[in-house]
């Protein structure tokens, strides 16, 4: 298969989505429309933004999270950004019914209320029927990762920071089309067969297809759950886990990574005899799922570099820490990068990273952290401090 430059990889990407977005802009002022052509009405000025289910609570927490008027249970949320201590703690319940949400929205009085994620026509009637019942705009958007870019660009400016979302989609842009035509052009013998276990025995697993199977593939890999079916998660059993024998193996959760390297029933799988396990960091959002919104853009360079060592020559502690600077206001320490790329397999980097200055609140120790999944816990405090590693 022919190389193809970087720039037609980069203008085959981006001119479909410029062409949606001048296409689905504002007719008039005050009104929008979604990605499902729904045309909005919104109010003149957006203070206060309910999401709809994780992802656009991701969203609106890296665009505008002074205005979001309800966060999920986060580990240490004080710690996210100073108002979050004093939001109201909102409990996502999958395949909640219209009359649930608008009561929420009552009870919390927002100016317009996003969903992201897939669009369908059912999500569309769902809001039709919250904003019918509510009076309160409602808008989907499109997070999947050949929508990113537009995304960050469109609702930057619908939230009021135009030229930070400029900057955030051109993250996105690079980190989506440079791996792609980099990565994909490998044919397909050549790539890794990945494993992505989902919960605490990690024997349920993303399909492709779904929102954690669209990481894998965008990163260049192969899914060995691929012969089981397409979109959502699945259960396997550990003789199919042993029969496919993937390269390499992602954990969801600290319970899956441990017992991988610590039980004697796991020895006869490849990855684990290579030392090819690792942990997917999760806090305060996934790098493959949890939610599968714009969080997982810094998954892609870690993927690509757990997939293709070799090749490959991005610094992902030092994306990782700009990453974090850009899109969630955190500014991790080499301690805490440190503390990531041990569980997650990041090699050590040979850039100097930001200054490891001590933070307020930091100090947990890498032995005392609490149970859980992969990433940054932070400590308790009653003051605003950032995340800090387990």
């Amino acid at each position: 298969m022919p190389l193809r430059s970087p720039a037609v990889v980069v203008a085959a990407f981006l001119l479909p989505a410029l062409a949606v977005l001048l296409s689905a802009g504002p007719a008039r002022p005050g009104d929008f429309t979604d990605a499902a052509g729904r045309r909005v009405v919104l109010p003149a000025k957006i203070s206060r933004i309910l999401p709809a289910e994780p992802n656009a609570e991701a969203l609106v927490f890296v665009l505008a999270p002074e205005k979001l008027v309800g966060l999920s249970g986060l580990p240490g949320r004080s710690a996210l950004f100073p108002r979050a201590a004093r939001i109201p703690v909102l409990g996502w319940r999958p395949r909640s019914v219209p009359t649930t949400m608008a009561d929420t929205a009552r009870q919390l009085r927002p100016d317009l209320i996003i969903d992201a994620g897939p669009v369908t026509s059912d999500r569309a009637a769902f809001a039709d029927q919250v904003s019918a019942q509510t009076g309160i705009p409602y808008i989907l958007v499109d997070d999947s990762f050949a929508r990113m870019p537009m995304l960050l660009r469109s609702a930057g400016a619908l939230l009021g920071d135009n030229d930070r979302a400029i900057d955030l989609a051109l993250f996105a842009e690079h980190a989506i089309a440079g791996l792609r035509g980099r990565l994909l052009i490998r044919p397909e013998h050549e790539r890794p067969h990945v494993y992505y276990g989902l919960g605490p025995d990690g024997l349920t697993t993303a399909l492709p297809g779904s929102p954690a199977g669209e990481a894998i593939d965008e990163a260049g890999a192969i899914n060995v759950a691929r012969a089981l079916g397409r979109g959502g998660e699945t259960a396997v059993s550990r003789d199919q886990l042993i029969a496919w024998d993937p390269d390499i193996i992602i954990a969801e959760e600290r319970s899956f990574y441990t017992a991988l390297q610590k039980s004697p029933a796991w020895r006869r799988l490849s990855a684990v005899r290579k030392k090819r396990v690792y942990l997917e960091p999760d806090n305060p959002f996934g790098w493959i799922e949890h939610p599968s919104g714009v969080n997982r853009l810094i998954g892609l360079y870690w993927l690509s570099v757990l997939l293709y060592p070799g090749d490959n020559q991005n610094d992902v502690s030092q994306l990782a820490q700009d990453f974090y600077d850009k899109f969630y206001g955190i500014k991790l320490t080499d301690k805490q990068i440190e503390a990531i790329a041990k569980t997650a397999g990041i090699p050590a980097s040979d850039t100097p990273h930001l200054a490891d200055l001590p933070l307020a609140g930091t100090g947990i120790a890498p032995g005392n952290a609490p149970p859980g999944r992969g990433g940054l816990i932070p400590m308790p405090q009653t003051t605003p401090s950032y995340l800090m590693p387990k």
